[in-house]
Formats: structure tokens, sequence, C-alpha cells
């Protein structure tokens, strides 16, 4: 093969046109390193194209968290594990881990309020996406208008279409109090195109008990079929936030009156 001879100044823009925006932010810094250390070509390029895949994968996490729509902050690091002992954090890693996701497998955390439940849920995605998978998270009110609006204008199918592209949908609050058979109709067809499919993961406050006064038959089977369940009944994180403070007045109000007491004997 024969080489021509290449003007090296046109290497900036050569990278532009492929699309290679960190071999040219680098290039010329790893390669004055190359030349003093004696690098082999291989390894110069070996160390431009690692930069560039590790770029690349902090964009598309970038891009795949904005699209997400997750809170922020509601991350693993700062989920009080110890404030609910019946779920262990080895097992919601494990589920992190999301092998459960290949065959459409939901999450159900089911429990009263305030224990943590979105929190938890939305934990679980922020590494999914780390992972390489796409997570979109939304209050289920919300996504029901949303589709509701999109059969009002005869689009529903593109609508749950482009649903299709997230390997799992968090849907907030599913036992949201709302009986209405346009909207239940709307989150069954959801539920019944995503089944051993793609994955649905679901805070709800109601035990399964009340779901079918929302849901048919039908939606609870394929949502509990092959679904993960985390029990998160306790007392809400407010209810011990407010205790404590309460507490904690208590005992500063005890230790005032001490010390006034100790003050008025001397």
């Amino acid at each position: 093969m024969t080489v021509r001879e290449v003007d090296i100044h046109t290497l900036p823009s050569m990278l532009t046109a492929l699309r290679l925006p960190s071999f040219q932010k680098l290039w010329a810094e790893i390669a004055a390193r190359a030349d003093t250390e004696g690098w082999p070509a291989a390894r110069f390029l070996a160390v431009l194209a690692e930069y560039e895949l590790a770029e690349r994968d902090m964009r598309r996490i970038r891009r795949h968290l904005n699209e997400s729509q997750l809170p922020a902050g509601k991350m693993l690091a700062t989920f009080d594990f110890k404030a609910l002992p019946t779920l262990p954090r080895a097992r919601v890693e494990a589920l992190a881990a999301g092998d459960w996701l290949d065959g459409g497998g939901n999450l159900i955390a089911i429990g009263n309020s305030g224990t943590g439940k979105t929190h938890i849920l939305c934990a679980i995605g922020h590494v999914l996406i780390e992972a390489g998978h796409r997570v979109f998270y939304t209050r289920t009110s919300d996504l029901v208008e949303r589709l509701q609006a999109a059969r009002g204008d005869l689009v529903l199918e593109a609508a749950l279409a482009k649903l299709d592209k997230f390997d799992q949908i968090i849907l907030d609050d599913i036992t949201y109090a709302h009986k209405d058979r346009a909207e239940t109709g709307v989150l069954f067809e959801l539920i019944a195109r995503r089944y051993e499919y793609r994955s649905i993961a679901i805070a709800a406050n109601q035990p399964f008990s009340g779901w079918d006064q929302i849901f048919p038959d039908k939606a609870i089977d394929r949502l509990v079929h092959q679904a993960s369940i985390l029990e998160m009944n306790a007392k809400s994180f407010r209810q011990r936030a407010a205790a404590s403070n309460k507490n904690a007045q208590a005992e500063t109000s005890a230790t005032t009156n001490t010390d006034n007491q100790n003050e008025g004997e001397t």
C-alpha cells in the first residue's frame, strides 16, 4: 500500500469530519508524550481511542439522563436503607444490574406514602442509564394526559411507539385516584404493548387489593407477571423527620431548663 504525503495541518479538519472530538482535542498532547516516551504507533492510537470511547460514553449518559426526566438527587447513595430494614441494599443493587430487563420484567415498589418508593425506583433508573439502558420517568397522571390527547388526535399508536425506545418506564403513583375508563384504557394499551417486551416500574401507595378498582384483571396480571416486588411499608420519612425534630426540640428545652435551675441554685 502506497502512503501519500499528508499535510498534518489538515488533521483537525479531518478529525472534525470523522466526528472524533476527543481525538481532535487530545492528539497533539498525546503525540508529544508518545514522541518523548517512544511509544509505538499502535499504543498511541489505542490511548486516543480509549479517550474517545470514554467521552462518547459520558455524552451518551448525559443525553439519556436528560431525556429520562429522572428527579435529581434520588440515588442509591442518598437512600436511607437503615430506615427500611425490610429492604436489603444487596437486593436493590442486584436489581440495578438490570439482568431482568431482557425479558421485559417489571418492578413494583408498593407501600404507604413517604417510604421512598419513588426514590428507590429512580435510583435504580440512574444505575441502568449508566449501564447503557434508556429510562423514562413520569407521573402516571401526566402520561395518561399525554396519551389521551394523542388518542384524541388519532396519533396514539405513534405516541406509544415513541415510548418503545425506553427499556424501562417508571410510572410514579400508578394508583392515583382516577377511575375514568378512558384513562385506564390508554394505560392498559401501554401495559399490553410492553408486556414481556419492555419493562415498567411502578410506585404504588395502594395495596394490590385496591388495584381492581383501577385496572381490569388482565392489566393487573400483566403488571405482576414476572415482576420483582419491593414491599416498602414503614413510617414515612417525613413522619420520622418530624418526630426527630420534636425529640430534638424536647431535649433542647430540657437542657435549657436544667441549666436555668442550676444557675438559680448558684
